[in-house]
């Protein structure tokens, strides 16, 4: 039991070295993966994870847990601080396994069963976790919970409807409004939400799980001005461990003029009871240290630096994928991503996503404004981060475009040359990936010798 993991258990070790192995050699472009610092991955493997902590700093269910208390109320501050949040104005729980699960756990706090929610709808670029549901099913357990009512995009503009929302928010008048979104390039009028949301007498809840990163770094607008709520995971661009946060209100929320007197929120012991003991149980202490060293690094004038090459290399995304002649969900992004729209290509995500696979490009199939079905979606989302950790720069975008532009015509050629009955899907994978199509053998090594020339911080 005293051995090391490749003496106890080769064969595990032999996945994991295989998995670094696909990461170093590939271009990874999913817009919700990063790569976390060393000295993030050396507190997230540490004796932390050996302690068990049911309760909250201060009030703990078991002993011996000095030491964490003092982990999780730094983790906690440093959160205030990466933000520029004032600690008598804002609370925030740290002990969030993941970003869906934090989102349900503010709506609990919030809300009782059956109350209502509106959130931007999944193939206008929302998330699941904001109440997803078609005309014949409830996808989301929260639109289980819940009724829920989606707000869209404009399909001329592909930018959020704010006219079209503020009118249906009246006629609905939900509980919260959530503003928030999983793939949208453009930035959100936290204002408008915000003046929308008190017409109807709604919480504001913010999900910046894509961009807190970019916030922390002040590239983008905040929306800690105007939300009630905000949660965000924190691997993605904030480039932490797995894990979630929710930040929180306190203080006046507002006055009444009848009685004069202020009308004060009531966030933080609802928000708090939700996660633990609504939903959770002990915390992942190891997970919490490593969040601690993540925003500590995300305070650095280093980490703008970073979060500013992120949005420069987004643009030569953009700039490169118009100049090759390709057609841009919103015509363009102002964050971390693109999302490129397939149609006037005459194809569908999947494909093309399976192609890129086998160059060794990760990327993801993504619904698109206007699209017939979820299942089969005309878009691929493509982010900066993970690439821009690793050392890429806007010259580097340009050639993953090209690259991609590559992989759509390769998409297109096998697409056309597969018989009539054996040209579903599953037929088209076979294909990319049977070793018989050059151009992707060539792709593959050419993509793989590049990639590796970059470091893989591990």
């Amino acid at each position: 039991m005293e051995k090391s993991l490749v003496e106890s258990d080769p064969e595990i070790a032999e996945i994991m070295e295989k998995e670094i192995q696909r990461q170093r050699e590939s271009i990874v472009l999913i817009a919700s993966e990063n790569f976390t610092s060393h000295a993030v991955f050396n507190a997230l493997g540490s004796p932390m994870s050996n302690k068990y902590s049911e309760g909250y700093p201060g009030a703990r269910y078991y002993g011996g847990n000095q030491h964490i208390d003092a982990i999780e109320l730094t983790c906690q501050a440093r959160a205030l601080k990466a933000f520029n949040l004032d600690s008598e104005k804002w609370g925030v729980n740290v002990q969030c396994l993941s970003g869906s699960p934090a989102n349900l756990q503010v709506y609990q706090a919030l809300m009782r069963p059956h109350d209502r929610l509106m959130g931007l709808d999944l193939p206008h670029g929302g998330h699941l976790s904001h109440g997803y549901q078609t005309p014949s099913r409830k996808i989301s357990a929260v639109s289980t919970y819940f009724e829920t009512l989606p707000y869209r995009v404009n399909l001329e503009t592909g930018i959020i409807d704010y006219d079209t929302l503020e009118a249906n928010a009246e006629l609905y008048r939900p509980k919260i409004l959530v503003a928030g979104t999983s793939a949208y390039c453009r930035l959100i009028d936290y204002e408008r939400m915000r003046k929308i949301a008190d017409k109807v007498g709604a919480y504001l809840v913010v999900d910046m799980a894509h961009i807190s990163g970019l916030i922390a770094a002040g590239v983008i607008p905040s929306p800690f001005e105007y939300a009630d709520v905000v949660t965000t995971t924190t691997h993605k661009s904030l480039r932490g461990p797995r894990g979630a946060m929710i930040f929180f209100r306190k203080g006046v929320r507002s006055h009444d003029a009848k009685t004069g007197k202020d009308i004060l929120y009531d966030l933080e012991g609802p928000i708090n009871f939700s996660v633990f003991p609504g939903h959770q149980g002990g915390p992942h202490n190891h997970t919490i240290t490593a969040l601690a060293v993540a925003l500590k690094q995300a305070a650095s004038p280093e980490f703008k630096l970073y979060q500013e090459q992120v949005i420069k290399n987004a643009k030569a995304l953009e700039n490169e994928f118009k100049a090759l002649g390709h057609k841009l969900v919103s015509d363009g992004t102002d964050s971390h991503m693109v999302l490129v729209d397939l149609r006037p290509k005459s194809l569908d995500g999947a494909r093309v996503e399976a192609v890129l696979e086998q160059i060794n490009i990760a990327c993801n199939k993504n619904s698109i404004p206007g699209d017939k079905s979820a299942l089969t979606p005309c878009g691929i989302r493509i982010g900066a981060p993970a690439m821009t950790t690793r050392g890429m720069s806007e010259d580097d975008f340009k050639r993953i475009a090209r690259y991609i532009d590559q992989s759509i015509n390769i998409c297109k050629q096998v697409q056309s040359e597969l018989p009539q009955g054996a040209n579903k899907l599953k037929d088209f994978k076979a294909k990319v990936a049977s070793e018989t199509v050059p151009e992707i053998l060539e792709l593959r090594k050419e993509i793989a010798q590049w990639a590796s020339t970059f470091p893989l911080p591990v």
